[in-house]
């Protein structure tokens, strides 16, 4: 039986296609043969049924990845089902597809434990984006832990997920660009999931095969910054010891993921640039050029061409960087995806803790659409995640969404308030004097941690934890 497990897990290493197996169980001919069409349209090798025991002789002769489940009305009745397939291949997920399907019938699904559930008749695009995100969720808790650990990393919750056109558009110019070689600057707030969409353009991209490097460039002392990124030799400087391989090394044959590049300091940048025109560069204390087979995508939260008129970020640079400009809007400007990426880090993060999926009550989603959002994504992410970890209950209410914002009273042209509710914690007081400062204040980090009396570097790990 373990082996057959196993083998349910193993299934999803293959690349192709066409090493996934999918068994297709409808009883009305025409949509078993709509959704067989789509998957095999897909490149998938599909085995189509027209009852139970016929899905249970297929699961009984050979693994299944995943199974597509039609039936008729409101009433989703598949745990059954679920249950003896799983006796025999535990890892099979499972997708539903309804007719005249309502909100009721997805919860239902979902508490079965299914993966997804679609209504009838069902888009060939958003099945195939259905296997994707089941397939995903198959290697988190497949047994094989090298396999888990090889995708995880590619089933990270998608930001593209919902209905606003911006995020649609960026989507579309993503696709465009990805399998090009020029360089790309992700923009956007703090916390709207700039890395994610750079990890979206490396897997799409013709390097996709190769590593994925991010560097945070606000934590590179500027003493080290050139040994950070071009590596160094042994008695380069004092405390070299041995070689050291430097990020672009790391990524060579894929993509280097420079995150806060507005912070790089003056030496860096100088040095990054000669790398961007010149295709080479020399680890410290070598006299032998390397080249770089590297794709740069850079992030960050800074108008860099405001600090590029203003002395601070260097305009040729610049320049290289912003051939493509990917701006992320922030979540209170697309607030009709907030249900969407609800679902999205639901079952994924379900899926990472091997817990039972949420429902969410509209009392909850109202409130969540009413919250200003300061940490964009990253506070959503955090919230739903948290809710998946720590509360018992199967269902959401609006007491577990984030307290409204107070309004702010008139104030002085130099005075800016926030108030202090009863039952307030040192942490919650701190929190929100954070966030009234980079807000009402200034939005440059450094500003903010002299006038908080505090690091840059602390202020940076306090921000992490609050989720902006």
């Amino acid at each position: 039986m373990r082996s057959r497990r196993a083998q349910c897990a193993l299934s999803l290493a293959a690349v192709n296609p066409a090493k996934i197996t999918i068994a297709v169980l409808d009883r009305n001919a025409a949509d078993l043969a709509a959704l067989t069409r789509s998957l095999k349209d897909g490149g998938y090798r599909v085995l189509s049924a027209t009852t139970e025991a016929q899905v249970e002789k297929l699961a009984a002769d050979g693994p299944l990845n995943l199974v597509v489940k039609g039936f008729e009305g409101g009433n989703v009745d598949a745990l059954s089902l679920m249950q003896r397939i799983r006796a025999l291949c535990r890892d099979t997920e499972f997708i539903l597809c309804g007719r005249g399907g309502s909100i009721e019938a997805a919860v239902d699904a979902i508490h079965q434990g299914a993966c997804d559930y679609l209504t009838k008749p069902v888009d060939p695009a958003a099945l195939l984006e259905a296997i994707r995100r089941a397939l995903e969720r198959q290697a988190l808790v497949a047994e094989d832990p090298k396999l888990r650990l090889s995708l995880k990393r590619r089933s990270d919750p998608d930001v593209f997920v919902g209905t606003s056109p911006r995020m649609q558009a960026l989507a579309s110019v993503i696709e465009e660009v990805a399998p090009t070689q020029v360089p790309v600057l992700v923009t956007g707030e703090s916390g709207t999931g700039k890395e994610l969409v750079a990890r979206a353009v490396h897997e799409r991209s013709q390097k996709r095969s190769g590593p994925f490097v991010a560097i945070n460039c606000a934590g590179l002392p500027d003493s080290l910054i050139e040994a950070e990124l071009f590596g160094h030799v042994r008695g380069a400087f004092t405390g070299a010891v041995g070689d050291r391989i430097g990020a672009f090394k790391l990524a060579d044959g894929g993509t280097l993921f420079l995150d806060e590049i507005g912070d790089l300091a003056p030496k860096g940048q100088g040095d990054l640039l000669r790398v961007l025109e010149d295709g080479a560069y020399r680890p410290v204390g070598s006299s032998k050029p390397v080249r770089a087979d590297v794709r740069i995508v850079a992030a960050t939260n800074r108008d860099l061409s405001a600090w590029s008129n203003e002395g601070r970020f260097r305009s040729d640079l610049l320049y290289r960087l912003n051939i493509v400009d990917l701006h992320l809007p922030p979540l209170r400007e697309r607030r009709e995806d907030i249900p969407a990426l609800v679902q999205s880090f639901n079952l994924h993060f379900s899926a990472r803790h091997k817990r039972r999926p949420k429902t969410f009550t509209r009392e909850f989603m109202a409130r969540l659409a009413q919250h200003p959002w300061p940490g964009n994504i990253r506070q959503l992410r955090n919230l739903v995640e948290r809710l998946v970890v720590t509360v018992r209950a199967s269902e959401i209410g609006a007491d577990f969404a984030p307290a409204p914002e107070p309004e702010p009273r008139a104030a002085a042209a130099d005075e800016i308030l926030f108030s202090v509710r009863r039952g307030m914690t040192i942490d919650q007081i701190e929190a929100q004097l954070i966030r009234t400062t980079l807000s009402q204040v200034t939005s440059r980090r450094d500003e903010a941690a002299k006038l908080l009396g505090m690091s840059r570097r602390a202020l940076h790990y306090k921000l992490k934890r609050l989720g902006a």
